[in-house]
């Protein structure tokens, strides 16, 4: 008879397999690092940023969630406004990615359903990028946001190409406006979108 434990040692298919095990091994797969943290979360690197998988288990498919977050710096405006306005610029704009401010810090996060059969990779990799690209916009837009509130030209990124303009931005700050009464239309109104509830 046969020494059991000589046998080879194959991983159940992936219908049988969690999707936290999945994306562990994707992430390996992708060299970031990946680790459960004390939640139970999957914790991975990606260009020195740390980021999270938090799995949600259902009947028929689950839900990974991508998230990572990041303390506001000191380089932002204090405004909680114009970073709930950032917040929402990522929100309306970059499909799959949603954005909030919770205890001073910026949090991102993607989520996406995951079949039982389906392996994580190609997803882990579109979120990440998507998480990256929304962090980068949500520091430039507040940032310029600040910079016309206060009747400042905003700054724009060196390698931008010329005749580039900051904004238009999907949610309007509020402040300058107040200041002179006047709305978006330049009648003392606020639109519908963003009028008194009624």
């Amino acid at each position: 008879m046969t020494d059991p434990t000589s046998l080879p040692n194959f991983p159940p298919p992936p219908q049988e397999r969690p999707l936290s095990g999945r994306v562990l091994d994707a992430l390996q797969d992708l060299q970031m690092s990946p680790d459960l943290d004390k939640e139970g979360d999957v914790a991975f690197e990606v260009r020195d940023q740390r980021m999270f998988v938090k799995i949600v288990q259902g009947e028929q498919f689950d839900i990974m969630r991508v998230f990572g977050q990041w303390q506001v710096a000191g380089t932002v405006p204090d405004d909680l406004l114009t970073r709930l306005n950032g917040c929402n610029d990522v929100t309306l704009g970059v499909n799959l990615v949603k954005a909030g401010i919770a205890g001073g810090n910026l949090v991102l996060a993607v989520e996406q359903i995951v079949a039982r059969q389906e392996q994580p990779k190609a997803k882990l990799q579109i979120a990440t990028g998507l998480i990256l690209q929304a962090l980068s916009l949500w520091h430039r837009n507040v940032v310029a946001k600040s910079q016309a509130e206060q009747g400042q030209q905003p700054d724009l990124p060196a390698d931008a190409p010329e005749g580039t303009e900051v904004g238009p931005w999907l949610s309007v700050g509020t402040q300058g406006r107040q200041q002179d009464g006047q709305g978006q239309d330049g009648q003392g109104q606020e639109g519908q979108a963003g009028g008194d509830p009624q």
